[in-house]
């Protein structure tokens, strides 16, 4: 499975931002799918995950402002972000946990930059 992260930039707090996450490979054996982020000196969070049957977890830094989604047909994972604030600046990153041979594996994308400026 290959992962391939797309849509952010720099935006003023209060705006929105849609990231999108697209899939290929063997995107039918994908379990659950995730968002996360990090900022420069700390550690990589959870931003929000999703899982086959569309169950959704959020961290509590953005719960009520993010909202993470999933197209089976187009293989690809959104997340939309709302009322963004300068501490969700980081580097978002998708992931995926599948199966492969009857093992979990977990592969990434390669991150894209999010900048809120206040």
């Amino acid at each position: 499975v290959q992962l391939v992260e797309s849509g952010g930039g720099l935006v003023q707090a209060g705006g929105s931002l849609r990231l999108s996450c697209a899939a290929s490979g063997s995107t039918f054996s994908i379990l659950t799918m995730e968002w996360n982020r990090q900022a420069p000196g700390k550690q990589r969070e959870l931003v929000a995950s999703i899982t086959s049957a569309g169950s959704t977890n959020y961290g509590d830094s953005v719960k009520g402002r993010f909202t993470i989604s999933r197209d089976n047909a187009k293989n690809t994972m959104y997340l939309q972000m709302n009322s963004l604030k300068p501490e969700d600046t980081a580097v978002y990153s998708c992931n995926a946990r599948y199966v492969d041979s009857g093992n979990y594996r977990r592969s990434w994308g390669q991150g894209t930059q999010v900048t809120v400026s206040s």
